[in-house]
This record gives C-alpha cells, sequence and structure tokens, in this order.
C-alpha cells in the first residue's frame, strides 16, 4: 500500500503538488491529468527522488523520509522520464543493476534468475550484449523498465513509460504490467497522458489538476464525459467499445 497525506511539494513559488492525500492498493493505476498537473513530481515524491514541503508518504506503512534507502528500495523500483546514464553499459549490465538493493552484483545464481526473467518480459534477447547507446529509444526504454523489474519490489512506478515505444511494444509493456499486478499482487502506479491506454489497462484512475487530486476511483467512475471536459478543458466523447471507455476528443 502506498499513502500520502497532505503532501506538499513547492518550487519556488509554484505549488506542484497540494494537499495530496491518497491510498494505492495492489493493482495497476494510472495518474491522468494536464501538463504541469504535478504527475511527476508526486510520483518522484513517493520514489525519494525528491523531498516534500510537508506532509508524510508510506510505502507498507514504512515513511518514506526515514526509513533506510535499501530496504526502500527493496519494496519499490521508480523509472523516471528522462533516463541518463555518465557511463557506457550493456543492456544486460544494466538490468544487473536492479540487483544492488538486494545486496547483489548481478552475477550471483539469484541475481540471474531475475535479470533473465526481465530480459525475456522485455523482449531483449536479441540486444543483450549491446551498448545502450546503440539502441533506438523505445529499445533503451524497455532496458530501463527491465532493469526495475529486476529490482524485484511490490511496488513499481513508471512516469511515461510508452515514450519512444511503438504501439507493438506499448501495448506489450501494458499486457505486461496488467499481468505482474495480477499475478503478483504488485502496486503498480503508471504516470499516462493516453487518456485510452489508461482507460484500457488500469484498474483505477488518480485525476490531477493543479497540484491537486480532482478524482480518484476505478476507470468507469473517473472516464467520463464530463469529469474529462472539466479535467482537460477540452470537449470529450465518452463511448463503450467490447467492454471498456474509449475517449473521443471533439
Amino acid at each position: 500500500m502506498i499513502s500520502t497525506t497532505s503532501v506538499v511539494k513547492r518550487h519556488g513559488a509554484l505549488v506542484a503538488v497540494d494537499d495530496v492525500t491518497v491510498d494505492i492498493g495492489t493493482g495497476l493505476t494510472a495518474i491522468i491529468g494536464p501538463n504541469g498537473a504535478g504527475k511527476s513530481t508526486l510520483l518522484a515524491a513517493i520514489g525519494r527522488l525528491i523531498g516534500t514541503d510537508g506532509g508524510a508518504i508510506t510505502i507498507d506503512g514504512r515513511d518514506v523520509a526515514t526509513t533506510r534507502s535499501r530496504e526502500i528500495a527493496r519494496r519499490l523500483a521508480i523509472l523516471r522520464q528522462d533516463n541518463h546514464l555518465a557511463i557506457r553499459l550493456s543492456v544486460e549490465d544494466l538490468v544487473a543493476y536492479g540487483r544492488f538493493p538486494h545486496g547483489g552484483s548481478g552475477r550471483s545464481p539469484q541475481d540471474r534468475v531475475h535479470v533473465e526473467s526481465a530480459i525475456e518480459l522485455l523482449d531483449l534477447q536479441a540486444v543483450r550484449t549491446r551498448f545502450l547507446d546503440e539502441l533506438s529509444g523505445g529499445q533503451r526504454q524497455r532496458a530501463f523498465v527491465a532493469m526495475a523489474l529486476a529490482q524485484d519490489t511490490d511496488h513499481l512506478l513508471l512516469d511515461e513509460p510508452l515514450n519512444n515505444l511503438d504501439p507493438r511494444h506499448g501495448v506489450t509493456l501494458m499486457k505486461l504490467m496488467r499481468r505482474l499486478a495480477s499475478e503478483r499482487d504488485m502496486t503498480i502506479v503508471v504516470v499516462l497522458h493516453d487518456i485510452n491506454v489508461a482507460a484500457r489497462y488500469a484498474d483505477d484512475i488518480v485525476a490531477m489538476r493543479d497540484g491537486a487530486v480532482v478524482h480518484h476511483g476505478p476507470v468507469d467512475e473517473v472516464i467520463t464525459a464530463e469529469r474529462l471536459e472539466a479535467l482537460y478543458d477540452t470537449p470529450a466523447h465518452v463511448a463503450e467499445l467490447d467492454g471498456r471507455r474509449v475517449v473521443l476528443w471533439e
């Protein structure tokens, strides 16, 4: 369980996250909202990539601000939008980095099980020995997702993971997230701009605007024309297709 209580984050005079209280349980949760809504900032605060200016965040009851980094990293993995490394690594070496919170080098028998599984799940076998700077943007993105999966945590945070992915790999990734959330009882939180992807794959939706959570609930409750129009200031039509909500912007 991820819980935030009255969380505030400021960037100078700008309040990026404004008094956010939300509980996120097992399953796949999508965070949506217009640019500048505070989605990525909230995710970064939960993952302890940035500090907060007020409130509290807990992971399974452990305070993110005071719990040891390695203990948090054994429970939560996070993938940012901008992933850059100052050193030249192969795909396999990058994925093995996910094992460090568990005290492994990525080379022990137990580490190898998780590394090999992540490489296979993200369809990276053919490029496993290539360096990251030799890959396409989509291949690099999948390599970083594989590193997060190799960390073998119960909580996974992904900020715009579909960036640079073609439709086939984007669909494959979201299906994988759904399967992992179900089969492993994981809590997976994904920041998404594509509302139809959120509606298709998420269990719950957190809708943010101006740093605040304005709606939080199942897809059918949040993905409505009225709520989306108010959220994005854009006319929307919501239809049903094969039992799923589909959004058409007008």
